[in-house]
C-alpha cells in the first residue's frame, strides 16, 4: 500500500482552503443534538483520509463546495445561533479545523470574550507537530480540545487513514504539547476497528502522559450511513461494533 504525508496534505489543502485569515466553509450557524446542544460550521478541507469518516465531497474535493468566511463571520454566526438556540457551546467541525491556524485563533480570541464554550475536534497531527500550537491555543480560557485518536497504534493508524504509520505519534504528541500547554483536553477513540486488548495498551500509553487521559478516554463507533459503508466496502474493511444512525450524541 503506498502511504501519504498527512504534513505534505496539509500544505496541499491549505492552498485551497484557507485566504489569508479566511476559511472555506459549507455550512455554517446550525444547531445539532451533540454534546448535549451545540452550534456547528462546517469547514473543508481535512489532512487525513481516514475510511470510516462521514464527510465525503467537502473533505475530497473542497475546491469545488462552500465559500469562504472570515473568522468574525463565523464568530457572528455562532452567536446569533447559539442566541436562538438557548445554547452555550460552539465548534467548528465537518473536516479539521486547525488547518487555517490564524482562522482558528481569530476565532478562539472573539469567542474568549463571550460565555460560550468553543471545543476544538481535531486528529491532532499539526498540534502534535508543533507545540507553539498549543501554546498559541492556551491563551484562550473558553476552549476545550478533544483529540480523536484514529487507531491505537501505529499500525491500526494507517490502515484506518491510508496515512503515513509514523504520524499516529503525532497524535499522541498534540495531547502531551496541550497538557503541557495548560489547555483542557482528553482524548476519544474510533472503537469499531480495534480489540479490548489493543485499548488496553493504548490506555497504558496515555498514562505515560498523564493517568487523567487514560481515565477519559471516550470511545466512539462508525455510524454506518450510506457513504460511509460504501467507503469501508472499497476499503475493505469491516467494523466489529458499530451505532445506527440514531446514535446518543457525544457529551
Amino acid at each position: 500500500m503506498k502511504y501519504y504525508d498527512p504534513l505534505k496534505l496539509t500544505e496541499e489543502t491549505i492552498k485551497i482552503v484557507v485566504k489569508e485569515d479566511m476559511r472555506k466553509y459549507y455550512r455554517v450557524g446550525r444547531s445539532s443534538r451533540w454534546y448535549g446542544g451545540i452550534v456547528d460550521s462546517y469547514c473543508c478541507g481535512c489532512n487525513l483520509r481516514c475510511v470510516f469518516c462521514w464527510s465525503g465531497f467537502p473533505r475530497d474535493h473542497p475546491e469545488d463546495i462552500g465559500r469562504f468566511y472570515s473568522a468574525r463571520q463565523i464568530f457572528e454566526e455562532f452567536v446569533k445561533c447559539a442566541r436562538q438556540k438557548g445554547l452555550k457551546q460552539v465548534r467548528i467541525t465537518g473536516n479539521e479545523p486547525t488547518l487555517g491556524r490564524r482562522h482558528l485563533v481569530r476565532v478562539l480570541e472573539l469567542i474568549d470574550a463571550t460565555s460560550l464554550l468553543f471545543i476544538l475536534e481535531t486528529n491532532g497531527i499539526l498540534i502534535g507537530n508543533d507545540p507553539t500550537y498549543a501554546e498559541e491555543i492556551s491563551k484562550y480560557r473558553n476552549v476545550h480540545v478533544r483529540v480523536a485518536l484514529k487507531g491505537t497504534n501505529r499500525f491500526e493508524f494507517a490502515r484506518l487513514t491510508r496515512a503515513e504509520p509514523k504520524y499516529f505519534n503525532l497524535q499522541l504528541k498534540a495531547l502531551e504539547n496541550l497538557l503541557f500547554a495548560g489547555v483542557s483536553c482528553h482524548p476519544a477513540l474510533m472503537l469499531s476497528f480495534t480489540t479490548q486488548a489493543n485499548i488496553e495498551k493504548l490506555k497504558k500509553s496515555l498514562k505515560t502522559i498523564s493517568p487523567s487521559l487514560a481515565e477519559n478516554l471516550e470511545g466512539e463507533y462508525v455510524i454506518l450511513y450510506p457513504p460511509v459503508v460504501k467507503r469501508l466496502e472499497e476499503a475493505g474493511i469491516k467494523p466489529k461494533t458499530t451505532k445506527s444512525q440514531t446514535t446518543r450524541p457525544r457529551t
